[in-house]
């Protein structure tokens, strides 16, 4: 009897042990600036994110450049490889932060579709996470000048409003990273993308969230 009750306790502090070192999976969605220099370069926020976070998380960066969240867009995330990995990976967070490239005119003339493309998202990588899965709808960082066909009056006026009522429509987490990066155009060049200590700002700020 007490071999059974040991070989129970070793099997049940085995079990715990594996448990304990199963990571927390955080999936990434965005366009270039979560892409950044490369989905696997250090530099990008996602990877500078998994640093900070340590061990206990494992991120996984799905950003694809100039992609938007309308399907309608000129080059929906819908259609890409990334949005299958995404599924694939069964994240137990979702981080979405997308809507830049949704702000150039070809895109937001599309822009009543916007919120519902969005709830439907959020959706559809819902049905491959846990249930107690967590979803954070990132407000984009601000465009400090129109570059690229994006369009900073949207980004920063009309798209923001809308990003809060979805997440609370969605029963997500709001992630704010327009404010911590106002009024710090030297770290956007070009006027949209962030510089890599702009990316660290980024990180923190969502691995602040994910901890709270």
């Amino acid at each position: 009897m007490k071999k059974l009750n040991l070989l129970f306790l070793f099997v049940l502090a085995f079990g715990s042990i594996s448990l304990a070192q199963t990571p927390i999976r955080i999936a990434c969605v965005g366009n270039s600036i979560t892409q950044g220099p490369g989905r696997d370069n250090p530099d990008s926020w996602p990877l500078q994110m998994q640093t900070i976070l340590g061990e206990a998380y494992e991120v996984g960066n799905f950003g694809v450049s100039g992609r938007t969240l309308l399907r309608k867009g000129d080059y929906p995330y819908w259609n890409e490889p990334q949005f299958q990995e995404v599924k694939d990976f069964a994240p137990d967070i979702l981080i979405i932060m997308l809507g830049t490239n949704d702000s150039k005119p070809q895109n937001w003339k599309y822009a009543a579709e916007f919120r519902q493309d969005y709830l439907d998202m959020i959706a559809e990588f819902r049905k491959t996470m846990p249930a107690d899965g967590k979803v954070y709808v990132v407000m984009p960082v601000p465009v400090t000048k129109d570059n690229f066909g994006i369009t900073a009056s949207v980004m920063n006026n009309e798209q923001r409003m809308m990003l809060v009522d979805i997440a609370q429509a969605a029963n997500a987490e709001l992630v704010d990273l327009y404010t911590p990066m106002m009024n710090k155009e030297a770290l956007f060049p070009d006027g949209v993308h962030p510089t890599t200590e702009g990316l660290g700002i980024m990180a923190k700020e969502v691995a602040r969230a994910i901890r709270l």
